[in-house]
């Protein structure tokens, strides 16, 4: 079963940007869904953003609309995370996930892979 690794995470000012990588350790199945999540201190885990790994049809959360934009590139087998415009309530640990598409995009339980987390703190 493919593994990922979340990088790019770190320390940036309100207003500034970030890119974080979400790389795979094996090919990303075609039928697969690839989503962030973040999580921050004492709240559920939110969904940010996902692509359909066939097609790259991309979903977004309505926190994140309009700042933020995904992408992927398969022949890396790797997702990225452009973020713009980052405020302090986007702070929180992101993870990038994986399952089969037809799960539910949105759902944390339509995942099935789950990469260890990587810290992004927006100062104000």
């Amino acid at each position: 079963q493919v593994q990922l690794v979340e990088s790019g995470g770190g320390l940036v000012q309100a207003g500034g940007s970030l890119s974080l990588t979400c790389a795979a350790s094996g090919r990303i199945s075609s039928n697969y869904v690839v989503g962030w999540f973040r999580r921050a201190p004492g709240k559920e885990r939110e969904f940010v953003a996902a692509i359909r790994w066939s097609g790259g049809s991309t979903y977004y959360g309505d926190s994140v609309k309009g700042r933020f934009t995904i992408s992927g590139d398969t022949a890396k087998n790797t997702v990225y995370l452009q973020m713009n415009s980052l405020k302090p309530e986007d702070t929180a640990v992101y993870s990038c996930a994986g399952g089969p598409w037809g799960n539910g995009v949105y759902r944390v339980g339509g995942y099935i892979v789950w990469g260890q987390g990587t810290q992004v703190t927006v100062s104000s």
